[in-house]
């Protein structure tokens, strides 16, 4: 699972943001790839009691950090 949180930060700005204001708030690398991991953790939880896959432009999250980092 960290593995997978790792790498969604490269491709996903609502991870990204999550890893970096982990980084920000002091967490060394693995401990931000953690708490990156207990979101995503989050949302896959959510999507299997939904019965619905992933879907970033209903995650508001996503949203929210994507509007965030753009701004």
């Amino acid at each position: 699972m960290t593995t997978f949180a790792d790498n969604s930060r490269h491709a996903s700005p609502w991870a990204a943001g999550i890893y970096a204001a982990a980084r920000a708030s002091g967490k060394d690398h693995p401990h931000a790839v953690r708490v990156l991991a207990r979101a995503w953790i989050r949302v896959i939880w959510r999507c299997w009691l939904d019965g619905a896959p992933y879907d970033p432009v209903k995650h508001g999250a996503a949203a929210a950090i994507t509007d965030t980092i753009a701004a």
